[in-house]
């Protein structure tokens, strides 16, 4: 596959917007100078739609883009339960979890588990959080995206994980979350538009030029079993989609922990104006999660029958690009860089977030200057990426299967970071010391569990292990005397409440997922 001139200009076109507009949307007013509040969480001003589209483009990414398209070639829509249950969760933590961020109008997560818990929790998850981020997350993006791009464009590796990071760079340092925001609603726009091009122009050539319904008849014709939304125990899928497991355990697990508990994701919502513009905000990305199977798994269950015997299943997507047309492939290789860029730049904010407001600014004491902080920021920022670039093909270069291999990787402290926060949230008695067992358990835990019952599905490990940190926590807490924690959450003091229209989209989206596998179980 090869780009035309046209291609080109037209990512050149998208390249040159965004980054006058990531500019034009950092500019500060007259006299004033940017501080942490505007840098880090964008002054607390984030409208809905910024917030819901930041969501997305945060998300979605070459792994999602090029993995999920690659598992739905292999197993089909099922690998959608990924995005459907997700809408689910983010409705739960829009109504319960958020309210009590934004009471403590917390700028991380480490944070918020010292006004919790104590200086040694955010201390410790602090650097966690961030080897994770800048070792696994911000590294996988960054290698997974340049193989993309090296298959769809031929652009060597090296020069493509060099481009993205320094196009991240370009767009986000300056402006902060700001910027990456308010620069996302064209990322998600161009997202959308591109996949929903790419599922009608492969839907039309799998039905010969009948049209896109056609060609979605002929997909259950032709592939009924890739319309199985729950596999049984003798499907060779359910190692990786585990039965009912998949709507009853670990999944919900890996969700609120990456949803509900991950400063990622969550900063968009935390830089809210006020709680019911998170809302609105979460509502929007909720909807967008039960569609973006439209756009991702599709087109992966359309190259089954267009192209059965491909080398690897990655190969599922850029496959189907090559069906594109000049022009609307350029269209659509934008809305795949704009999936990876929108990514790094949000992970390249999280981590310089973290490493000032919970690291640098406690360094020898909290009086260090607004006009520093952010310096250290952008800083930290750029570091991130250059160290990403670096480790990257060290790190995931040896790996086949990079995706996989960093979900499971990830799987071992999920669940512990689950269970640390709901116990923070809704067990008064939880102590400190507790909460760091609870978090070295997860590790230990998962371990333990993968030599010892390597039968085990991963999701139901991941449900297994979260129980068993919730144990963890309890026990040691009522050792310790479980008596109320001085910083316990009064939780019936959070106002939970919510207006009627998000209520009524709450249950419109978990209709629509019912609806999905009322059709297709």
């Amino acid at each position: 596959m090869h780009l035309e001139l046209l291609d080109l200009s037209v990512v050149a076109v998208y390249a040159v917007m965004l980054l006058i507009l990531a500019q034009w949307v950092s500019r500060e007013k007259p006299g004033h100078r940017k501080d942490s509040r505007d840098y880090f969480l964008a002054s607390r001003a984030l409208p809905w739609w910024a917030i819901g589209a930041s969501l997305i483009a945060a998300n979605i990414s070459a792994e999602q883009i090029i993995g999920m398209s690659g598992s739905a070639w292999v197993m089909g829509i099922a690998i959608g339960v990924y995005e459907w249950t997700a809408a689910i969760t983010l409705i739960v933590v829009a109504k319960w979890l958020l309210p009590v961020f934004l009471k403590h109008q917390i700028y991380t997560m480490p944070q918020f588990l010292e006004e919790r818990y104590d200086h040694r929790v955010r201390n410790v998850m602090a650097l966690f959080w961030l080897g994770i981020y800048v070792f696994v997350n911000l590294t996988s993006i960054l290698w997974l995206g340049a193989l993309a791009v090296e298959t769809v464009a031929g652009l060597d590796r090296t020069y493509g994980m060099l481009a993205l990071g320094s196009f991240a760079a370009a767009y986000s340092l300056y402006g902060g979350l700001k910027a990456v925001a308010l620069t996302d609603i064209i990322q998600v726009t161009l997202l959308v538009l591109g996949g929903i091009l790419i599922a009608v122009i492969s839907l039309n050539e799998v039905s010969a030029g009948q049209g896109v319904i056609a060609g979605f008849q002929i997909l259950l014709e032709k592939t009924p079993e890739r319309f199985d939304l729950v596999f049984g125990p003798d499907s060779p899928h359910y190692m990786s989609l585990p039965g009912i497991s998949i709507l009853l355990g670990g999944m919900w697990v890996m969700h609120f922990s990456y949803w509900g508990f991950n400063q990622y994701i969550i900063q968009r919502a935390l830089a809210a104006k006020n709680s019911r513009e998170a809302q609105k905000g979460i509502v929007l990305a909720a909807f967008l999660k039960i569609v973006m199977p439209l756009i991702i798994v599709l087109p992966g269950v359309a190259a089954a029958v267009l192209a059965p015997d491909l080398e690897a299943p990655d190969r599922a997507y850029p496959t189907i690009m090559k069906l594109l047309p000049p022009g609307v492939l350029g269209l659509v290789f934008a809305a795949l860089i704009a999936a990876i860029v929108s990514s790094l730049a949000s992970m390249m904010n999280s981590i310089s977030t973290i490493f000032t407001m919970d690291l640098y600014r406690h360094f020898g004491g909290d009086g260090k200057p607004e006009k520093r902080l952010v310096a250290v920021g952008r800083t930290a920022s750029f570091t991130a990426i250059v160290i990403a670039m670096i480790v990257a093909e060290p790190l995931l270069g040896n790996f086949a299967q990079a995706f996989q291999y960093i979900q499971e990787f990830t799987g071992f402290f999920t669940p512990g970071v689950c269970a640390l926060f709901l116990l923070g949230f809704f067990w008064p008695k939880t102590t400190a010391n507790a909460a760091l067992l609870t978090a070295l358990g997860s590790a230990v835990f998962s371990l333990s569990l993968k030599l010892g019952w390597p039968t085990l599905p991963f999701i139901d490990r991941v449900g297994i292990v979260f129980l068993l940190c919730l144990a963890v926590g309890m026990i040691v807490s009522w050792l310790q005397g479980a008596e109320e924690h001085p910083k316990a959450i009064a939780y019936r003091d959070v106002d939970t409440t919510t207006t009627r229209g998000f209520d009524i989209a709450a249950l419109v989206v978990v209709l629509m997922v019912a609806a999905l596998y009322a059709t297709w179980w």
